[in-house]
């Protein structure tokens, strides 16, 4: 998949067939959604090309109102995102920088300078929910209109549901905030995961015994937080079992290193054979956050630390030895099936 930043580009393609939103998650709402552009651009002989935002829109208006709390918590970092959209077989991805220019472009501007001539949309599909321009003033009917006169098609996908609950990124938020990580991957047909450069931290981890890899999440407002047990990928032939924590990092001191940045520190409960304490920086990982232990903890000392950090790995040993021995009983009932199927 090729990824622009903005639209003004001569290797962009000439045409396309275009969808446009956040995608924060790329949740199976926005995989059907994907599937259906796909092969729209197919009969049409035009790449699939994905409109996206930086700073999500919401974001930007959040600081310009001096109210942080509007700002959506981040599903995924843009790295995520773009892993995702180019998994789902998106031909081309758009970023566009979210700023103050283009929150006052009137609808039918966007419409004509950024669809149009700028990228040549000969289909577009959007959400039942989509709005778009100055002032949120564009709809459906608009962009269906300028499409018969400007010569584009348009359609609008439903809501996707999922055992009887709409997916959208509002309800991955909610469960990944709520610890839910069986019903986020429902919602995203997928395990939760971070990916990333492991980074440098204060070593503080691998002197109280537990060394970990470090990856930025480069939003100050995550939607999940707090200590999982997780499978790390990228390090070997075979994902490696481990405990993380996703946040601030409440009981070091703020002025250290990664001060202020979330941060997901991952400890793994076996370290990869052959691996030296500093071979690990600037690998790219990515970490599958499976099941939530609990939330961040302030520890008073750096022996309660050790203390809590004991029993997260003891607990995360425990969710894994659950996890093979339901694996196990699962395989040999469909074995016991197969078995009475083969007889009869």
């Amino acid at each position: 998949m090729k990824v622009f930043r903005g639209y003004q580009h001569p290797q962009l393609a000439a045409q396309c067939a275009l969808t446009i939103g956040n995608f924060d998650g790329v949740h199976r709402g926005h995989q059907a959604m994907l599937a259906l552009l796909k092969n729209e651009a197919q009969h049409r002989g035009v790449p699939s090309c994905v409109m996206s935002f930086e700073p999500h829109p919401r974001d930007y208006f959040a600081a310009v109102a001096r109210k942080p709390e509007l700002a959506p918590a981040r599903i995924a970092t843009l790295r995520d995102k773009l892993t995702e959209l180019a998994r789902c077989g998106i031909d081309q991805c758009v970023v566009l920088p979210f700023n103050a220019r283009l929150a006052a472009q009137p609808a039918q501007a966007f419409i004509e300078d950024v669809l149009v001539r700028g990228l040549g949309a000969r289909y577009v599909l959007v959400g039942d929910d989509f709005r778009f321009g100055a002032k949120r003033a564009g709809d459906y009917a608009m962009l269906d209109a300028a499409g018969e006169q400007l010569g584009f098609d348009v359609a609008r996908m439903n809501s996707y549901e999922v055992s009887n609950t709409r997916v959208s990124s509002s309800a991955v938020r909610e469960a990944l905030g709520q610890g839910q990580m069986s019903r986020v991957a429902s919602l995203l047909g997928r395990p939760y995961s971070i990916s990333g450069h492991v980074v440098h931290g204060r070593k503080l981890g691998r002197d109280l015994g537990f060394r970990t890899l470090n990856l930025r999440f480069s939003h100050w407002k995550p939607a999940a937080s707090g200590i999982f047990a997780v499978q790390v990928f990228g390090l070997s032939d075979q994902p490696l079992p481990g405990v993380a924590n996703l946040g601030i990092r409440p009981s070091l001191d703020p002025t250290d290193v990664n001060g202020g940045r979330v941060l997901l520190e991952t400890h793994c409960l076996a370290w990869p054979a052959g691996l030296g304490l500093e071979e690990a920086y600037g690998k790219i990982i990515r970490v599958e956050l499976l099941h939530k232990l609990h939330d961040e903890l302030k520890y008073d000392g750096l022996d309660s630390l050790k203390a809590g950090i004991t029993r997260d790995c003891d607990d995360a040993r425990a969710f894994f030895a659950e996890a093979a021995k339901s694996f196990s009983a699962s395989m040999h009932t469909e074995t016991s099936r197969q078995t009475t199927r083969d007889r009869i």
